[in-house]
């Protein structure tokens, strides 16, 4: 299955510190259709170097490069700069770190790649969002964040399923949408505090979903990304 934007609907989440099993999980899964998530456990392990490795093993495969950069904004657009050189699929940085930066981040990124602003992450509650100094309402805040990212010129947002749609009404259709926090039914939902079914979240409007552990922890990767494909 593919999003108009001809990139897989999956993004499956790979955070390993085994390179071997990085790429073997990669085959597997680009095998499925899917395209692969890989964030700072991995790249702190290999860096910039183990994510060309598994590009250059898995030519075709999308890569979703999850590092949520949050600096000033010459330091964050150096950054992005470098690692878009490597042409992910998507990239993100922290809504978080201002109109500024997120500009100036979009102005380092590389054509070929989509520059995403992480919102809230999916771990965080209403509670917890209170205790780190944001107002009461993640909804309010997410939005207030996604409208800020839209300004910057940013391609999309990493939200919440729970946000998908107050977000797809204020920022229209072409804004992208990659939704973590999604557990086929029966899952167990582990770290995750805002979570929602791959069918439900799409139902909604997302535009790419990331799945990991019910993918990568299963004894066939590529069968159980088939099998929740068949579900969409």
């Amino acid at each position: 299955m593919k999003q108009p934007n001809n990139l897989p609907v999956i993004f499956c989440a790979i955070d390993t510190p085994d390179l071997n099993r990085a790429i073997e999980l990669s085959k597997s899964i680009s095998s499925a259709g899917c395209g692969i998530k890989l964030g700072l456990e991995f790249f702190n392990a290999f860096g910039k170097s183990g994510i060309q490795e598994i590009m250059d093993a898995c030519p075709d495969i999308p890569v979703f490069i999850d590092l949520k950069y949050h600096d000033i904004p010459n330091t964050v657009a150096g950054a992005v700069h470098a690692i878009s050189s490597l042409k992910p699929a998507y990239l993100n940085v922290h809504a978080s770190g201002g109109l500024d930066m997120m500009r100036a981040a979009k102005e380092a990124c590389a054509p070929e790649t989509k520059l995403l602003a992480v919102t809230l992450l999916t771990s965080l509650d209403e509670h917890a969002i209170e205790e780190v100094g944001y107002k009461p309402d993640i909804n309010k805040r997410v939005i207030q964040m996604a409208e800020l990212a839209q300004r910057g010129g940013l391609d999309g947002v990493v939200c919440s399923s729970h946000e998908i749609e107050a977000i797809r009404n204020v920022c229209g259709d072409d804004f992208a949408l990659m939704v973590p926090g999604i557990r086929p039914a029966g899952a167990a939902s582990g770290d995750q505090k805002r979570i929602m079914t791959p069918q439900e979240a799409l139902n909604k409007g997302a535009t790419h979903l990331v799945i990991g552990r019910p993918i990568t922890g299963a004894d066939d990767p590529a069968q159980a990304a088939q099998n929740i494909l068949s579900t969409l």
